[in-house]
């Protein structure tokens, strides 16, 4: 197969800067509308690589997002909202980008370019074969993520990758690949736009579709997340509610005690 980069192909829109703030709102908002069906597209190649991370999280594997740039950050936050979310450990889901932590708040010069370095960075996290590893890279070409993604597999680290590019090297290179054609940006090349909106569907469906099936959702309710504010012990409370027959002074007070959802609405029935 041919590998042509269509996410640097030259936008189908000219003279942007000639349009008025309605005209380039409008044609991005229409840009947009085209994310969610080529997502649709690739739902086989999701499912695939969804059944097998959790099939290594339910051995007690952890999965890693490795990436540069905007794919890198939309790495970090996806496994950053996980612990909250589910209540899971910290180092259940997580996002390593070039550069370091420091690269997710500025651009770090080259960091893309080492092909060596996310070996280096996943083996400080003592990665290991339990472990699943996705590379993301709207081009599927960055060579730090392209090498972790080899270093992984001469080690027998499952591998996957999400790009948005038909036939990239790094789909080559990942064990199982997603694929998300977007096609060329609003403005030329500029893939923090319909390929980054792409690849936070896309890692929405992985993590969510994933904590489901290892249990950390009943129902429709989040109900091992974090009480971090009062608006989720709120919440929380009143799931309690919909669940059991208390006041909301009694959630409250179950909340309190047993630190989650689940925990609380388990204890009382317990009672019965």
């Amino acid at each position: 197969m041919t590998f042509t980069k269509t996410t640097e192909q030259s936008s189908k829109y000219e003279h942007l800067e000639k349009m008025s703030i309605q005209e380039l709102l409008s044609n991005i908002n229409q840009e947009d509308k085209t994310v969610p069906f080529a997502v649709e597209k690739a739902l086989p190649q999701i499912e695939t690589l969804v059944t097998e991370i959790v099939a290594k999280m339910k051995l007690g594997g952890r999965l890693f997002y490795i990436g540069a740039g905007t794919s890198g950050r939309l790495g970090v936050v996806d496994a950053s909202e996980c612990p909250p979310t589910f209540g899971v450990p910290f180092d259940m889901v997580n996002g390593i980008i070039a550069g370091g932590d420091k690269a997710i708040r500025r651009a770090v010069e080259n960091a893309e370019d080492n092909a060596s370095q996310a070996w280096l960075d996943l083996k400080e996290q003592n990665i290991n074969e339990k472990d699943v590893v996705v590379g993301i890279a709207a081009s599927g070409t960055t060579p730090y993520v392209i090498g972790g993604l080899q270093a992984c597999n001469k080690n027998n680290i499952l591998t996957g990758s999400i790009s948005c590019n038909a036939g990239s090297p790094m789909s080559q290179t990942a064990k199982f690949a997603i694929e998300v054609i977007v096609g060329p940006e609003f403005v030329t090349g500029s893939s923090r736009m319909k390929a980054g909106t792409a690849q936070k569907l896309v890692l929405n469906m992985i993590s969510t579709a994933t904590m489901i099936q290892l249990g950390k959702v009943k129902g429709n309710k989040m109900v091992d997340m974090q009480l971090s504010n009062s608006k989720l012990v709120d919440r929380g409370v009143k799931m309690i509610m919909g669940e059991i027959n208390v006041s909301y002074e009694e959630g409250a007070e179950l909340l309190k005690t047993h630190g989650s959802v689940r925990k609380a609405v388990i204890f009382y029935k317990s009672k019965l």
